[in-house]
């Protein structure tokens, strides 16, 4: 017997599950009513970001769907919908993150093609030194040198415990590269490195021990950034577990967060791979030479004889050749500091043949 079809109703209609009719749409929302941030901490899949024009309210956010991995890190420019009161357990979301002005990247070591961005967006790296206790290590300041030049950042090295040690012979090693270089030690004044970081972003790294979370709680009291000691074995232990953007304190009288700059201190850390980085990226960084090696033979290292007897570089005069010549230096000694990490990841390389049995 036919039914009429006015007897029909919903629950004659069978819909099979994860079967709809409705075609998905490949449309984001737009979301025009996004707010520009900073990310000033990341802790476990959650980012805290500071709200541009409302710098004194801080919000908890999480990536949204449609970005993906993408990923986000301290000092990324971002957009933010969602609760963005800042009130205990709430929670935002970033769907934006803006081009990066400046990148610190790194690798494990120099075969690890994975990169890992340590910072983004910051206009300067200090390369926090111990002068002695731990001794101090060039190689790691040349890699981070060569880091921050590819990066876009301005480079400062910061030397603390200069009591124990005469700097003099260390920094040696820097001249011709214009590398600022400030006491940053407990006992030195803070007013110069104070000026040096004023109305910037300024990204600290170092080896563990050497006094850079102490800096830190110096620029920004209110900072209480963990402090530790120097092991037996010349390593420090890592006081630092996560980087944090921390605004420096506004003059008396602004009460601008931020306006003064901010300062991103980094863990610390015992390697700084550059698989990313070629000699010419090096090289790229300054504008007199990035013109001149474009008169380099093809395959040229710029190491200068006998590698590359007809390196453009050779030809410079003047501040252009005494630069030249203090990067070549730097690009010898990052070369020989890969080669001399990778004999001590193989040492059964380098060791001779014993007896045989």
């Amino acid at each position: 017997m036919s039914r009429r079809a006015s007897s029909y109703d919903e629950s004659d209609v069978r819909v099979r599950p994860g079967k709809g009719t409705r075609p998905r749409t490949k449309k984001r929302p737009a979301h025009d009513d996004a707010v520009d941030a900073m990310v000033v901490s990341v802790d476990r899949g959650r980012w805290g970001c500071v709200l541009d024009g409302v710098p004194d309210r801080r919000v908890v956010a999480m990536r949204a769907r449609e970005l993906g991995r993408t990923p986000v890190v301290v000092g990324d420019d971002v957009s933010v919908v969602g609760d963005l009161t800042g009130r205990p357990d709430t929670l935002a979301r970033i769907v934006r993150v803006a081009d990066r002005r400046t990148v610190l990247r790194r690798t494990a070591d120099d075969t690890d093609p994975y990169e890992r961005i340590v910072v983004a967006n910051a206009d300067q790296l200090l390369i926090v030194t111990a002068l002695a206790d731990p001794p101090p290590r060039t190689g790691f300041v040349e890699r981070a040198l060569a880091a921050a030049y590819v990066g876009g950042l301005r480079p400062i090295l910061g030397l603390t415990k200069a009591d124990l040690a005469d700097p003099a012979e260390f920094t040696a090693a820097f001249a011709g590269l214009d590398l600022p270089i400030l006491a940053a030690g407990r006992d030195d004044p803070i007013e110069p490195v104070v000026g040096a970081l004023s109305g910037k972003v300024t990204a600290l790294v170092g080896h563990s021990g050497v006094g850079k979370s102490t800096l830190v709680n110096r620029l920004v009291p209110d900072a209480d950034r963990a402090t530790g000691v120097v092991s037996g074995v010349g390593k420090g232990r890592h006081t630092s577990t996560q980087s944090v953007a921390l605004p420096l304190p506004a003059p008396i009288g602004d009460e601008g967060i931020g306006d003064s700059g901010w300062v991103i201190d980094t863990p610390g850390i015992r390697s700084f791979g550059l698989a990313h980085v070629g000699a010419d990226d090096i090289v790229d960084a300054f504008d007199d030479l990035r013109a001149a090696i474009e008169d380099c033979p093809r395959g040229c290292t710029h190491l200068g004889p006998p590698a590359d007897p007809e390196c453009a570089l050779d030809a410079l005069e003047g501040n252009s050749h005494r630069r030249a010549m203090a990067v070549r230096t730097l690009l010898v000694a990052v070369s020989d500091t890969a080669e001399a990490d990778e004999s001590a990841r193989h040492p059964e390389d380098e060791a001779p043949a014993g007896p045989e049995s």
